[in-house]
């Protein structure tokens, strides 16, 4: 694993890691790899990240865990008869960036002992954590971002998705110290023309942080 390798974490489920997963990938135009795919195997979310961006340089890697049911992890093996273990988890070998997508949030359990974010560990790069504005979304951001400290887990910064609400992501960034990595706005359809846009605002960003740490 390399320093051209990110983790899109988030801070529950459906708070959009894989719309900013598309927007990372075109941002850089990386490789994509979700580790597992819990339910949703006619329709992934690769297959999601691959119909929503536009260049021809990106690379989908296969899941390592390809789980029926719309479960939690360690449930969704636990029908499908499968034990997730932690040392079967091999990143894809690139030169190109690799935008690793999480399943659930980084607390969620693999199996009866290991959490996402013990995976998190393992692996050992930078997390992009994404946020959703909704009530209770600062605890949840703030407890994510604890749990990634405490864990010496490097946190590149915070990427908001939907609506936003100035009040709340503006403690959010002030209390955490994070760069803030943009802004995906709510969106009736999200389409590729959707996606390139916020690629191209948040490369800048992206420039931007990875040059103050030059």
């Amino acid at each position: 694993m390399t320093d051209r390798t990110l983790i899109v974490a988030g801070i529950g489920t459906e708070v959009g890691k894989t719309v900013a997963s598309a927007v990372l990938v075109e941002a850089l135009q990386a490789d994509y790899w979700k580790p597992i795919q819990s339910g949703g195997l006619d329709d992934s979310d690769t297959d999601t990240v691959r119909r929503l961006i536009s260049n021809s340089t990106s690379c989908f890697h296969p899941e390592a865990y390809r789980l029926t049911e719309p479960l939690s992890p360690h449930a969704a093996a636990e029908i499908d008869g499968v034990m997730i273990e932690l040392d079967k988890f091999i990143a894809p070998e690139t030169q190109n960036r690799l935008i690793i997508e999480l399943a659930g949030g980084l607390m969620v359990p693999l199996n009866n002992h290991d959490l996402t974010i013990d995976l998190v560990r393992q692996l050992g790069v930078p997390v992009v954590l994404v946020s959703r504005n909704y009530l209770g979304s600062i605890n949840h951001t703030l407890l994510s971002v604890e749990a990634c400290r405490s864990r010496n887990i490097p946190l590149l910064g915070i990427l908001f998705n939907g609506p936003t609400v100035p009040m709340s992501e503006t403690f959010i960034l002030n209390y955490t110290g994070l760069p803030c990595l943009g802004r995906i706005g709510q969106e009736e359809h999200m389409t590729k023309e959707a996606i390139r846009k916020y690629a191209n605002l948040i490369r800048q960003d992206l420039k931007e942080i990875e040059l103050s740490k030059a």
